[in-house]
């Protein structure tokens, strides 16, 4: 195992980076962070945030060619992701890529295949994988018998700096797309079965974002087992937050359901926090009597480990270090996340031509 600290480039410097960045200082004993790279301000800021400790650069090729990294930590808009991965690749860097993996599939393949061939690691941030209260629930899903049915939305009321921020992600991509993926990922470990079809309404409320585009859309998913799967995202400051938070999943054998209270409050809809706040699991059983009656009450489950939105960004760079001085094998990792765009993709491609889109 190398012990050696890892010198690691930090690319945007926005919500997500800078949390990541957080991770890194908090690591020095394993960790140097060679430079925090953004176009506009952001990385004065966190810089400042961080003990102004941190050499500072525009342009991201330069900061590369400059300060030479082990790793490269990509936090920036999805239509740079594969050309900056692949560079930092090329150049002998281990990559920690915020989802999606890319914005197109072939990118993603394109990123994998380049990761293969140079022996280098890439983690992509399914930030959710590294909570334990969704790792509770995807396992209490296993329990609920087949097929499931499965229920989740995150519909966004963006304003502010958080709809600039959603309005700079729709030059891109759409909201189901880049929000998506996460949720197709835990609908996948559920069913542990193959997405065989999709089919996705969306609709443009807004002038603000490119003609192409929508800011809200909601897909649905079939597998092969017979499951069946919904996701809903919106953004924008015309968005309802009625249940702007549902995460659920029934069986023939009953129900899962992520109960967040807090994180469900007025106004918090497009506070990064409240997206991975668990709370608690409540759990309902379908087994009844001879007179329809349930025979076993509602049970909750409270873990006691509920990580703030740092501190899973602090597990997810701890995987990723491991991985790499370790020497993981991130074969699965990677393909679930190509396939994981795939379908959100597929479920792009079904808004825009209004067609269920085979897989």
């Amino acid at each position: 195992m190398n012990t050696n600290k890892l010198k690691v480039l930090v690319v945007g410097c926005g919500n997500m980076g800078a949390s990541h960045a957080k991770a890194y200082h908090a690591m020095k004993n394993k960790i140097t962070i060679c430079g925090l790279v953004s176009t506009g301000e952001s990385k004065e800021k966190l810089n400042a945030q961080l003990g102004h400790e941190y050499p500072l650069f525009t342009d991201y090729y330069k900061a590369l060619g400059a300060t030479r990294p082990d790793a490269v930590c990509i936090s920036t808009y999805p239509d740079t992701h594969e050309a900056y991965s692949i560079a930092a690749l090329e150049m002998g860097c281990h990559v920690f890529l915020e989802k999606p993996l890319a914005d197109t599939a072939q990118g993603a393949e394109r990123v994998v295949q380049v990761a293969n061939k140079m022996n280098k690691k890439v983690v992509v941030g399914y930030i959710l994988r590294h909570h334990p209260s969704w790792q509770k629930f995807i396992e209490m899903a296993h329990t609920m018998g087949k097929p499931l049915v499965m229920r989740m939305n995150l519909n966004q009321q963006s304003h502010g700096y958080m709809w600039n921020v959603h309005k700079n992600l729709m030059k891109s991509l759409s909201p189901i797309v880049d929000c998506g993926v996460h949720y197709i990922d835990v609908m996948c470990q559920m069913t542990q079965a193959k997405p065989i079809q999709v089919a996705a309404i969306g609709a443009r409320l807004t002038n603000d974002i490119p003609a192409g585009n929508y800011n809200y859309g909601q897909l649905q998913i079939h597998f092969s087992d017979g499951s069946v799967g919904w996701y809903e995202a919106g953004w924008g400051p015309m968005i309802s937050e009625t249940a702007f938070f549902v995460k659920d999943v029934f069986g023939p054998k009953g129900s899962v359901s992520i109960v967040a209270n807090k994180a469900g409050g007025e106004g918090a809809s497009d506070n990064v926090g409240s997206h991975t706040k668990t709370e608690s699991l409540k759990v309902h059983y379908a087994d009844i009597d001879a007179d329809n009656e349930f025979t076993r009450e509602d049970t909750w489950i409270n873990l006691t480990d509920e990580p703030d939105h740092q501190e899973l960004c602090n597990r997810e760079q701890q995987f990723f270090i491991e991985a790499i001085q370790n020497n993981i094998d991130l074969s699965d990792h990677m393909n679930d996340a190509v396939n994981s765009l795939k379908v959100a993709l597929a479920c792009d491609k079904s808004v825009k031509t209004g067609g269920i889109v085979k897989l």
